[in-house]
């Protein structure tokens, strides 16, 4: 999920680069909500995986 939030946000620098304003911010806020799902989602796995660990 990581990676396709990195591709979203390399395709908002080209697109910026050659001019394609609209293109470019769809791009950057895909990104970012790619790349909060992200974190959410890791924040989840390292809260229950600690969790889980510890009741062994």
């Amino acid at each position: 999920m990581l990676r396709l939030a990195i591709v979203f946000f390399i395709i908002a620098i080209v697109a910026a680069i050659f001019g394609f304003g609209g293109i470019a911010a769809g791009a950057v806020s895909i990104a970012k909500i790619v790349f909060f799902i992200f974190l959410v989602l890791f924040l989840i796995s390292l809260i229950f995986g600690g969790v889980g660990r510890y009741r062994r």
